[in-house]
């Protein structure tokens, strides 16, 4: 893998980049001023980048500020449209939701987060209720805790030694030693479930998705009000359902 002081970087190119990621953190859209704080790189570095996306159509300015254009929805499409089970997960989703009558996910895990690729809301909306590309801390919720269960043990350690583990309610794990026995609990079993660390309003059951290898490539979960179930009684209503789902994205993923 190239790192930014191996030869094979380019440096200009991940750039360019960080300033579309910059422009997408914001609404109605940055100055030049702007973007460079942002991506702390000189206004004419910065100019020159922007005008460039504007030639390629990326980007948009009135003379003063700029904005996203919808052409960059083709760099995330390009790599939905890759994951070869992505097309079946929507119908798999929709099929789960309507059977479990409970919102479900499906994520892979990106550095120390977990990032949506598909999300089926039941007809009751929780409290906190992320969309297609949401983003949350993989230490915190049941996905994340089965794509960490997924990586190998040097990957693991090094997530583990380098990880931000914020607290984000009062049954957050950020304890190390904590947190590593329940992905490992979690990749003994093939589940995890995990109740009131990102809101304690929420609980969730996940099982990894794994390609033909038996290598885990996503995760798949069922969100609950936390309170209305426990461990046990979720895992009865709805391991079963989560476990089929994946098989079936598994026999797509390749």
């Amino acid at each position: 893998m190239a790192t930014p002081e191996s030869e094979s970087f380019v440096r200009t190119f991940a750039r360019g980049l960080k300033v579309i990621e910059a422009l997408g953190l914001a609404t109605g859209g940055q100055t030049l001023a702007q973007v460079a704080e942002a991506v702390d790189l000189p206004r004419t570095a910065v100019r020159r980048f922007l005008l460039t996306l504007c030639d390629m159509g990326f980007v948009r300015t009135d003379g003063k500020r700029y904005w996203l254009t919808p052409r960059v929805l083709r760099l995330g499409l390009s790599y939905l449209n890759s994951l070869p089970y992505w097309r079946d997960a929507q119908p798999a989703l929709e099929e789960l939701c309507a059977r479990i009558h409970q919102s479900c996910a499906l994520s892979v895990l990106d550095g120390e987060d977990l990032v949506y690729v598909q999300r089926q809301h039941a007809k009751r909306i929780l409290p906190m209720s992320p969309s297609l590309g949401s983003r949350l801390p993989a230490h915190a919720v049941s996905m994340g805790r089965v794509l960490l269960a997924g990586l190998t043990d040097e990957e693991l350690d090094a997530y583990l030694r380098n990880a931000t583990l914020t607290r984000l309610t009062s049954a957050t794990l950020t304890d190390v030693g904590a947190l590593r026995r329940e992905i490992l609990l979690a990749r003994q079993q093939g589940h995890a479930w995990v109740d009131g660390e990102l809101d304690e309003s929420i609980c969730g059951l996940a099982v990894p998705v794994r390609d033909r290898h038996g290598a885990t490539i996503a995760g798949l979960n069922v969100s609950l009000p936390s309170g209305q179930f426990t461990r046990e009684e979720a895992m009865a209503q709805f391991l079963g359902e989560l476990r089929n789902t994946a098989a079936r994205l598994r026999a797509n993923a390749g």
